[in-house]
């Protein structure tokens, strides 16, 4: 045989012999319903882990923003003899709204009930499973949305103690919010977030967007630190005594670590870790940016320095105000969100309390009830069905209908009447506590207890080394 002949055999034997070999494998056997379930069910169960993971990271992260976020947020604003003081009034809310929340707060809050209230039917968290309930997530055990949850019912409460700083009692301030808790905030998540809620925006008599706590958390939290700052009257000496923030730099610091947590507070909401999370986690990036430089700005032209008390101010407020719309806007929207809370709510702090006279310690008022309530109006206007149809959920992990929350006028005065109740409910829940606990044990410390400092007064330590 020739060299050639050789050659072109050869390459008949490897292109040939392949494929022939292929031709006599017989054809695959369709598949079976048995193998269909199994795939669905591994595919069903790797997007339960990695939703769950999500949401359990999540659950720390608005966890960190109570602890250390907001106790050192608020430690370093107060003197130095109340720093302790203040923190703990923080860390309090972490042990007793757990126990409350365990109890019957989860109940009252996502329970079947009424529209306006849930019921018992999960008191001691009866019923509470590690299987998913097609109503609060779908994809994550609930468990998992029951112990997020928690997370929020944590630091609304711990967001008011920032109004009566320095002046109330340990154990009236226990009481006061314990109450608080049960009586405004877990009602104002069951109209906004719980099914059958009258402010749902998935069948709610008043379609409301409030997609991680605008209305539930900022405005109720907002709202009855401003009633508690006047109830309770002015510190000793305010406002002629200058009080300045003892250490900025630990309020920095926790203003760096509420920016982080609010990732979890925001882009958790989405209740599972698909687009919808990338949307609410961008859009809180960009307004707690926009919100630093608005105030920044702001103060600047004002004053002619910009500070770094400004700047985590602005930071805050961006953060609060996109809060309701984080899961229903554009990016861009979230940047002009942002920018709006920057410059509003300098003024309230500014001028508006200087005006009235109120004596808000941290401006609590100020940055979450300001900043909550325009928020919620700007969500009814800014809204973009192309961000929350398309992706899925609320944030009780309801899904959105295509085109149903698109920002208009209608969507507006909804959001109009949502703040409404939001306002209402804690100004008359607020002040009938205040009242009910000021007359059986009394709200604020004696003037020489004030004089002292919380610290000392109230638990016998120094939270500062005034030696040092």
């Amino acid at each position: 045989m020739s060299c050639r002949g050789f050659k072109l055999l050869s390459l008949f034997a490897v292109l040939g012999l392949p494929a022939l070999s292929l031709a006599q494998t017989p054809a695959s056997a369709p598949i079976t319903q048995a193998q269909y379930e199994s795939l669905s069910q591994a595919i069903r169960t790797a997007q339960t882990s990695g939703d769950n993971a999500w949401m359990l990271i999540s659950a720390a992260l608005v966890l960190l923003m109570t602890a250390p976020g907001l106790t050192l947020f608020y430690g370093g604003l107060v003197r130095r003899k109340n720093i302790l003081g203040t923190m703990m009034q923080s860390f309090a809310m972490m042990g007793l709204i757990t126990v409350l929340w365990a109890i019957c707060g989860y109940s009252l809050a996502f329970g079947p009930g009424n529209g306006i209230i849930g019921g018992f039917s999960h008191l001691f968290l009866h019923g509470v499973t590690l299987s998913p309930n097609v109503n609060y997530g779908g994809t994550i055990p609930e468990q998992t949305f029951m112990v997020y949850q928690l997370m929020f019912a944590i630091i609304t409460p711990a967001l008011i103690t920032g109004a009566f700083a320095e002046r109330v009692k340990f154990s009236a301030m226990a009481v006061f919010l314990c109450l608080w808790s049960l009586l405004v905030y877990c009602p104002m998540a069951h109209m906004v977030w719980g099914v059958g809620g009258i402010l749902n925006v998935v069948g709610g008599r008043w379609p409301v967007m409030d997609f991680a706590g605008g209305t539930v958390v900022h405005i109720t939290s907002g709202v009855a630190a401003l009633v508690c700052a006047i109830y309770l009257g002015k510190r000793k000496g305010y406002p002629q005594v200058d009080m300045p923030p003892h250490s900025l730099t630990l309020s920095f610091i926790g203003a760096g670590l509420l920016w982080f947590g609010w990732f979890g507070f925001n882009a958790g909401s989405a209740l599972n870790a698909g687009p919808l999370a990338t949307s609410a986690f961008i859009n809180t990036q960009f307004a707690a940016a926009a919100g630093a430089i608005g105030w920044v700005l702001a103060e600047w032209i004002n004053n002619g320095k910009p500070t770094a008390l400004g700047a985590i101010s602005g930071a805050v407020a961006g953060l609060a105000t996109i809060t309701q719309a984080s899961g229903f806007v554009q990016p861009m929207s979230a940047l002009l969100i942002g920018l709006i809370a920057g410059v509003v709510c300098p003024f309230m702090v500014f001028r508006v309390k200087k005006h009235f006279g109120y004596d808000d310690s941290l401006d609590a008022f100020g940055v979450h009830g300001v900043g909550g309530t325009m928020g919620v109006l700007l969500t009814g206007l800014l809204a973009s069905s192309s961000i929350n149809a398309v992706f899925g959920n609320d944030a009780a992990g309801h899904p959105l209908a295509t085109g149903a929350f698109e920002g208009n006028i209608h969507q507006f005065y909804n959001q109009a009447f949502g703040m409404c109740i939001g306002w209402a409910l804690a100004i008359v829940g607020t002040l009938a506590l205040l009242f009910l606990v000021d007359k059986t044990m009394g709200l604020r410390v004696s003037a020489a207890d004030e004089d002292t400092g919380l610290d000392l007064s109230q638990h016998g330590e120094e939270g500062y080394d005034f030696n040092g």
